[in-house]
């Protein structure tokens, strides 16, 4: 399961408006690279692929696709106005390493 915060739900609402792509998903996902060996990825997409895993988080569609999942499940995005800091965070409970930035992990 991934989970999202009040902020993160506020944000990827936002800007799924802004975008006018309110019937649009968040995409969630992790490649290969980084600093740590894992990077996040976050975007939107109109649809599901057939195999990725669909959750439906108050009304924000969620796409994770199989690999990735394997990497994110039990995760949790959040997102920081702080100015220096801010943006998406990944709370993710199977990084057994992250970077100083946050945005790549190794499991």
């Amino acid at each position: 399961m991934i989970e999202l915060t009040e902020p993160a739900k506020n944000e990827v609402k936002r800007l799924l408006t802004q975008e006018k792509k309110e019937d649009w998903g968040l995409r969630v996902g992790v490649v290969g690279g980084g600093c740590s060996g894992l990077s996040y990825t976050l975007a939107f997409d109109e649809k599901p692929n057939s195999n990725d895993s669909v959750f439906d988080i108050d009304g924000i569609k969620v796409f994770v696709d199989p690999k990735s999942y394997l990497f994110l499940n039990g995760m949790t995005l959040d997102y920081s106005t702080e100015l220096l800091t801010g943006g998406f965070k990944f709370v993710n409970p199977n990084a057994t390493r992250s970077c100083s930035c946050g945005s790549s992990f190794s499991a």
